[in-house]
């Protein structure tokens, strides 16, 4: 459980004869892990692909692309048909053809629309001005410029500029300015020019006077009609080719509801096939021979063995290689003799008068450096949560598989952070609408929100809440539950208790991953364990050791942790723990100085966060827990207050609308506030409308930020608190080769 499921190394030895064969039967099984031959052994060459991979390719490049322009749905019901080659032949290239010219008409059809929504963009200032285009442009003295500024500027700075004679047409932010801005010189000659003929040294043209004003300029449509008319011609035209798209779209419809069922079946077809024919590249290939390599799980290779057997008799020669075992860094610290031969069999044994060649190094040369794939090995309840270590990394083949810790703690402390039984309900219905809707890590997440509502649910009981009314309280425990989440006065010594017991969580979540990778480091002798992880757990327990003796400076140490105020004597827990004593404090204290002298004998950044404390700062970071408790019955109080309204008497809040006391039998001193639903009239009908409204709403972001808090602070504290004292990741997924039919069957 907290190994990977170990795996063996084997190789299949044999003749290019049966290679064609060998490879269809490991195909179908999809048990080995293929390794891919890194071109080290004498004599040996990585091998070619098998006869029509090209076209195989090609095709499945083809089919691949129809999908796509069909928009295709992956999650599509599976069909059962066998996929002939003359149908991939023929009717591929007869979809293809059809397909591919309707894909043209569309973008062809897309582009005229985005041309027209441009030119239809483009006019509708001009529309807005409301002057015929015609009247725009081709004047041999005028300029002419139509955009956006602020017409006050534009006519201060025209005022002030050489241009004698201008007229300005504002409309809605849109401006037309007309100007004279030379004498006589026509139109089509530079602004240099105009200005020597008409004996100006600096007017320049009517865009160099507007630059200082902020004037956006557009380009004037080369057009001649009312700008309004202009548009509805463009609106019109578009509406056809919106109506010849929809056709085309339609058609495409068509194609993917007749020729779905085959296209997917082929696309999985010629996967198969490529993945066959390519299989030769990772072998290790002489004129006459051939070895393959790769990982399986070990309990399954006998399997393997007896199913290449029977299909390929004595012409191959299967050798379990290695069942491994690697430490922290990846060396391999246990190599189990599985009765394999003293060196690689002679790969063309199995056929007689073959050409003798093998490979140098006999079993213990490896075709390549490679650590086994990863296999997860964790019952059913446990795999779901492989996706929360996962989306951190999976873990190496050497290292510990911490899911089932996570699986332990995650939903605990997501359900104690939370505790309501209404959101637990509601969390857990999510999950299942997750789960019955979905595979894969879709579904995992949704069976992880089970667990987390289920968790959430039974913490709600236990404290008595359901969407924080205290009434299930009242109901389950009579008023007295037996747990307080301490946002109530005459409980609150419970969020000190909570504060307490977050850093004992902290604590003990930290110790599993020291031990963890002491543990690891016993494969380098344990001076090295101790060094690099002892030192850690000297550290963290002889400094809070020391705290909880009350040793520190007197106002540092808070009284709730040790002596006659602690928690748990008595407040409100009675265990009669006051602390340490000053002797074993004493004790904590060495140890720790102990554990900062071992850190010092590794890496320096070691010992610079050992003298920095780094273990009170990682414990500390546990009492978030309590902070997004605390904080989340607020926000529930919150809401339930100012729909149900609440008093305060002898330190207990009391919802006025499920009390026998109306707002105004309630003392001045003790209303906290009077609630929409305890009014009357027409004041009770809007404060019924509006508090239903509250309820809702707020109690769904409270569920909502519930997932943002909690889920989030969990996960934090279990990838960076609880992860990084021991686990780095990095593994590789065990990939078999072969392929799970879905859409056809064999022929």
């Amino acid at each position: 459980m907290l190994r990977p499921e170990r795996m063996s190394r084997v190789s299949v030895t044999g003749s290019t004869q049966v290679m064609d064969e060998v490879i269809e039967t490991i195909h179908g099984m999809r048990l080995l892990h293929l390794t891919d031959y890194d071109g080290t052994w004498k004599g040996f060459d990585p091998g070619d692909p098998i006869e029509g991979a090209d076209e195989a390719s090609e095709k499945l490049v083809t089919v691949r692309s129809l999908q796509s322009i069909l928009d295709m749905d992956e999650d599509a019901d599976a069909s059962d048909r066998v996929v002939t080659t003359d149908a991939l032949e023929n009717e591929l290239e007869s979809i293809r053809q059809s397909v591919n010219e309707l894909d043209d008409q569309r973008s062809d059809l897309t582009d005229q629309l985005r041309a027209i929504e441009d030119r239809i963009e483009m006019m509708e200032p001009f529309a807005t001005l409301g002057i015929d285009l015609d009247l725009l442009s081709g004047y041999d003295s005028l300029s002419v410029a139509v955009g956006e500024g602020d017409p006050t500027a534009i006519e201060a700075a025209l005022t002030e500029s050489d241009i004698t004679e201008f007229e300005l047409f504002e409309e809605n932010g849109v401006v037309a300015v007309f100007a004279r801005v030379d004498d006589g010189v026509p139109r089509d000659t530079s602004s240099e020019e105009q200005n020597a003929a008409s004996g100006r040294t600096s007017s320049g043209s009517l865009e160099d006077q507007l630059v200082g004003t902020s004037f956006s300029t557009y380009d004037i449509p080369d057009a001649d009609s009312d700008p309004e008319q202009y548009i509805e011609e463009l609106r019109h035209e578009r509406q056809q080719l919106e109506s010849e798209l929809g056709t085309v779209e339609d058609q495409l419809d068509e194609m993917r509801a007749e020729h779905g069922d085959f296209l997917f079946a082929a696309e999985e077809a010629l996967t198969i096939d490529v993945q066959r024919q390519e299989a030769p590249l990772s072998f290790a290939t002489t004129e006459n021979a051939f070895v393959s390599e790769g990982w399986i799980p070990t309990e399954r290779f006998g399997e393997f063995v007896e199913t290449l057997h029977s299909a390929v008799g004595d012409h191959v020669e299967i050798d379990e290689l290695e069942r491994a075992s690697y430490n922290g860094d990846g060396h391999l610290i246990d190599r189990e003799d599985v009765g394999g031969t003293p060196d690689r069999a002679d790969p063309t044994t199995a056929v007689e008068g073959s050409e003798q060649v093998a490979p140098d190094g006999g079993s213990e040369q490896s075709m390549s450096k490679s650590e086994p794939p990863v296999v997860q090995d964790n019952p059913g309840p446990v795999s779901s949560f492989e996706a929360l270590v996962d989306a951190y990394a999976r873990p190496k083949y050497s290292e510990f598989d911490p899911s089932i810790i996570v699986f332990l703690t995650f939903p605990t402390l997501f359900g104690f952070m939370i505790g309501d039984l209404g959101y637990g309900l509601l969390y857990a219905a999510i999950g299942l609408a997750i789960v019955s809707k979905s595979d894969g890590v879709v579904a995992d997440l949704g069976r992880i929100a089970l667990w987390a509502g289920g968790f959430t649910a039974l913490f709600g009981i236990l404290y008595g809440e359901f969407f924080g009314l205290h009434q299930l309280g009242d109901v389950l425990w009579k008023g007295k539950p037996p747990l307080h989440k301490g946002l109530i006065p005459a409980y609150g010594e419970f969020a000190d208790l909570w504060l307490v017991l977050s850093l004992l969580i902290g604590m003990v979540h930290m110790t599993f991953g020291y031990v963890f990778d002491f543990y690891e480091h016993l494969s380098h002798g344990a001076s090295d364990a101790i060094r690099e992880s002892g030192s850690w757990l000297l550290m963290l327990f002889g400094l809070w050791v020391w705290i909880f003796a009350g040793t520190p400076p007197a106002n540092v140490v808070p009284g709730f942790l040790f002596g006659p105020e602690s928690v748990f004597n008595g407040n409100p827990v009675s265990l009669g723990f006051t602390g340490f004593s000053e002797t074993i404090g004493m004790l904590g204290g060495g140890a720790f100085l102990i554990g900062v002298a071992l850190a010092a004998t590794t890496e320096i950044a070691e010992f610079i966060e050992a003298v920095f404390l780094k273990v009170l700062s990682d414990v500390l970071s546990y009492t978030r827990i309590t902070a997004v408790l605390l904080a989340k019955a607020g926000m529930a109080f919150a809401v339930n207050l100012l729909v149900f309204g609440a008093y305060e008497h002898h330190g207990e809040y009391h919802f006025l609308f499920f009390s026998e006391k109306t707002p105004g039998e309630v003392p001045a001193e003790e209303m906290i506030f009077a609630g929409l639903l305890n009014g009357s009239g027409v004041e009770l009908l809007l404060g019924a409308v509006g508090g239903v409204i509250i309820f809702v709403a707020g109690h769904l972001l409270v569920l909502a930020l519930g997932v943002t808090s909690a889920g989030l602070q969990s996960i934090r504290l279990e990838w960076v608190e609880f992860f990084q004292k021991f686990y780095e990741g990095g593994g590789e997924e065990y990939s078999p080769f072969g392929h799970v039919r879905r859409f056809t069957s064999k022929e």
